[in-house]
């Protein structure tokens, strides 16, 4: 079933593509709904517009290990990683730690 929140946000990001809240709230909405390849690309998206999102990155990894796409999904924990530690997002740093370490 579609997730009521998708079309809203999608109509959001046409009036303002830099709006990066919004372009999270979709990648999050596609992952509730298990479409983690358009999860992917907003959540890229959110981070090409705010590179300092933390969650957004945690949240991309997330998705680019449900499509199998490893060796991305280390690269993005690593970059999250250094970001979620300057931004002192502690919790987010030690999500994206553990995500790493389990993908070996």
């Amino acid at each position: 079933m579609a997730n009521s929140k998708i079309e809203p946000l999608k109509k959001l990001l046409a009036m303002d593509p830099n709006d990066e809240v919004a372009w999270f709230g979709l990648g999050k909405a596609y992952q509730g709904d298990g479409s983690f390849q358009e999860a992917a690309t907003a959540l890229e998206r959110c981070i090409v517009v705010k590179p300092t999102y933390s969650a957004a990155y945690f949240a991309l990894a997330e998705s680019l290990q449900k499509l199998g796409q490893l060796d991305r999904c280390r690269q993005i924990c690593d970059q999250g990683i250094e970001v979620s530690t300057k931004n002192g997002d502690a919790m987010v740093t030690k999500n994206l730690q553990a995500l790493k370490q389990s993908l070996g």
